[in-house]
């Protein structure tokens, strides 16, 4: 089912006679379980035509590395023969994908498009809609509850958000069903980017080059599947209890396939919905009341990566007020990004961000704690947390991530008791860690990490 809330036109021109409906497939980069998809191949059903489906690939995403790259391009390359077994070619261009989609829909009937909810892929969407002589429609898919449907304005805590979401989510916790297109677009000739050859395509792109591919995370929906089959099968279960311990493995590790759109939030929630595990509710709460609630975010507060902005003026006021008080040690941002500090544990959740590409969320928090501790001014704490979080993380440059760095300086949050340098922002220490879990197996896990070529 598509609800007719997933959809918005983004602009006021009609559609018309043209060779395909063209899909723009920026942010939902997978060919099963996507709305926008689905709805282009509908309309493209309709009007008895081909359906294309088309990406650009720029080379100038803020904050976007090789790491990044890598990770999406094997996704990119698994989707296009995905559609093809669908009779949809991808057409994937190295250009700005404002750009690119309007020289593609010169031809065009109708535009779909998924939804992104960053600024950029805001302005992308928005200048394409002024250039487009067809009519734009995007249709919302990485979101189980449309963001304007689970609530109207920005939300102050998961406490007020959570029972919005549970009113909604019945009615759109529903499978999609998903339509053969009527005509190929296959033999459609169009210049596009040889996929099978990751590494030439990398080799042409301009990027940072520093931050080397993860061994420990292969991007495409297959690996995703493969990863969440294991995870319903060996840790649901146990997920409620073992979830915050860095030193086991019981985290689903999906972050990275929702941030590039490779799986669909609505298809892993309904195969956890679909079981009597235990640990059922306490996932669905992380993957859609948390997830969702860094989607309202940053949909409704477009200063979600400053500090002014971000962080709520209770916790800047405290923290300003705690300005003048002691710090244990002062790290410059070359130091924390070597893990040159004297906290062994932070050290190590550092590394295993730097070498795998994805740190335990637990050891994230207290990892962003320690960074306001070890700051001179929050400003700086909250710049530094941002960058090395966007530099190293597979699903950095997200609502997830700068809600999760926020959250550090009291976004979603409460006032605490008052104490040095954090003032009434929750506070994290090693004595927390210690009294939790084994937190010396931690480092000693990621001590034996090693970067190596991935065969």
């Amino acid at each position: 089912m598509i609800h007719k809330e997933r959809l918005k036109s983004l602009n006021a021109k009609d559609s018309r006679p043209g060779d395909y409906v063209l899909y723009w497939m920026q942010a939902s980069q997978r060919a099963a379980c996507n709305h926008a998809l689905e709805y282009a191949v509908r309309q493209a059903n309709e009007r008895r035509s081909p359906c294309l489906a088309f990406f650009g690939l720029t080379d100038r995403f803020p904050g976007a590395n090789e790491r990044h790259y890598a990770f999406m391009l094997e996704g990119l390359h698994e989707t296009r023969h995905d559609l093809a077994a669908k009779g949809i070619q991808l057409v994937v261009q190295a250009i700005s994908p404002e750009k690119g989609v309007v020289e593609l829909a010169r031809r065009a009937s109708l535009v779909v498009v998924d939804r992104g909810y960053l600024k950029i892929q805001k302005a992308w969407r928005a200048a394409a809609a002024r250039e487009l002589e067809c009519s734009l429609i995007q249709v919302e898919t990485d979101a189980v509850i449309p963001v304007e449907e689970a609530s109207p304005k920005e939300e102050y805590a998961a406490a007020s958000f959570r029972p919005k979401v549970r009113k909604k989510l019945p009615e759109y916790l529903v499978p999609l069903r998903e339509r053969k297109p009527a005509k190929d677009s296959m033999k459609i000739e169009f210049e596009s980017l040889n996929l099978e050859d990751v590494d030439a395509v990398l080799g042409r792109l301009k990027i940072d080059r520093s931050v080397r591919r993860s061994a420990f995370f292969r991007g495409g929906a297959e690996e995703a599947g493969r990863k969440l089959k294991a995870f319903l099968r060996d840790k649901l279960d146990l997920f409620q209890d073992l979830r915050n311990n860095p030193t086991l493995d019981y985290l689903s590790q999906m972050s990275p396939y929702l941030h590039f759109g490779q799986i669909s939030p609505l298809a892993v929630a309904l195969k956890v919905s679909g079981t009597e595990s235990p640990g059922r509710e306490a996932y669905l709460e992380e993957l859609i009341v948390r997830r969702e609630l860094s989607l309202n975010f940053v949909h409704y507060n477009p200063g979600y990566s400053d500090y002014e902005e971000a962080v709520p003026a209770w916790a800047r006021k405290t923290l300003q007020a705690h300005l003048g008080d002691a710090r244990p040690a002062a790290y410059s941002r070359e130091d924390l990004e070597a893990g040159r500090t004297h906290d062994p544990y932070w050290n190590a959740a550092q590394r295993e961000m730097v070498v795998t590409g994805k740190m335990h969320g637990y050891m994230r928090m207290y990892w962003g704690k320690k960074i306001i501790e070890w700051s001179l001014t929050p400003e700086e704490a909250f710049a530094t947390a941002l960058a090395l979080n966007d530099k190293y993380e597979l699903d950095g440059r997200d609502p997830n991530g700068f809600t999760g760095v926020a959250w550090c300086f009291g976004k979603h949050d409460r006032p605490w008791q008052d104490r040095p340098i954090f003032g009434m922002v929750r506070y994290m220490n090693d004595k927390g860690l210690r009294r939790k879990f084994d937190i010396d197996q931690y480092v000693r896990k990621i001590a034996g990490l090693e970067f190596f070529p991935r065969i």
